[in-house]
């Protein structure tokens, strides 16, 4: 009988082993998924940190270029404001209503060259037909012909463009 008691020792000291190591194996895969959840969670404040940098520097991009642009557009008008103030102050002293004239005529076309260049431009919608996705219909007249009906007949105030794209819609008058 000693040999089975021998025996049966040895498979309890064995089965205690085994559990011992299967407990550490489940504190270490306990312990590394600890880890990873750990190492997830800087890897996702990494990124989220990453992110809210990017977000903020682009607003900051996205606000420099409109301010950036609006500067531009001033440095274009400022020449012609420059030229009417000089308009005004010769007004008092001109004795030539034809000059007088042609000086605001040469400031005029400077400023519409110069907003051209930057984008902007005049629609032309006079005898077009009416289109409500372009033109703002202000009243509708009986029209002098058959073939000026649904078209524009007058303008009331000019439409503008900027880069194609509709900024000031043109108050027409249709025909009717």
């Amino acid at each position: 009988m000693g040999n089975k008691e021998e025996k049966t020792e040895k498979k309890e000291v064995k089965n205690k082993e085994e559990k011992e190591n299967s407990s550490s194996k489940n504190e270490t895969k306990e312990v590394s998924t600890e880890d990873k959840l750990q190492q997830a969670e800087e890897k996702f404040l990494r990124i989220f940190s990453e992110y809210e940098n990017f977000r903020k520097r682009t607003q900051k991009e996205k606000a420099d270029l409109i301010s950036g642009a609006a500067a531009d557009v001033y440095k274009v008008i400022l020449p012609i404001l420059d030229d009417l103030d000089r308009a005004k102050d010769n007004i008092e002293r001109a004795e030539d209503v034809a000059s007088l004239k042609e000086g605001l005529e040469l400031i005029f076309d400077k400023l519409t060259k110069s907003l051209k260049s930057n984008g902007l431009e005049l629609m032309d919608v006079k005898e077009q037909d009416f289109n409500a996705d372009e033109h703002e219909a202000i009243t509708n007249i009986p029209a002098p012909s058959e073939e000026l009906k649904g078209k524009v007949l007058e303008v009331v105030e000019k439409g503008y463009t900027l880069n194609g794209k509709i900024i000031r819609f043109p108050k027409v008058v249709v025909g009717a």
